[in-house]
């Protein structure tokens, strides 16, 4: 099997140790609190040099990509409607808030499983990107 390529420079990457392997699975789902952008970074950076990093990174992508543009949305039309509506603004500002508490509490689990080396499978995760 040969090593991935720097995109950059050319050059080809090294395989991941073990450790790190399992400390970018363990950040993939960590950046879940973040929304969907560092599991995306992790999966396309990092996921072609472990495999353990791929297959958890990719979890976490499909797991926060709805939830994440779920609260943008959310947020924008927050926004737009508390110059109208300001009760509504501030209804949709606290979905927002509870999507956001969510994800970050699943995805705190799913981290705490996955350092412990053990694959975590999200209940609730439609799986759009394999």
């Amino acid at each position: 099997m040969s090593h991935p390529v720097n995109r950059l420079s050319g050059a080809p990457q090294q395989p991941l140790t073990p450790s790190e392997d399992k400390q970018w699975a363990f950040m993939s789902h960590c950046g879940g609190i973040l929304g969907c952008v560092p599991s995306l970074l992790i999966y396309k950076l990092m996921g072609p040099r472990g495999r353990f990093t791929a297959q958890e990174s990719l979890e976490a992508l499909n797991f926060t990509l709805p939830p994440t543009i779920a609260a943008v949305i959310l947020n924008v039309l927050a926004l737009v409607f508390s110059f109208f509506i300001p009760a509504l603004g501030s209804v949709l500002s606290m979905l927002a808030l509870v999507i956001w508490v969510l994800l970050t509490v699943f995805s705190v689990i799913a981290a705490i499983r996955v350092n412990r080396g053990q694959p975590y499978r999200y209940r609730w995760n439609l799986r759009y990107f394999k």
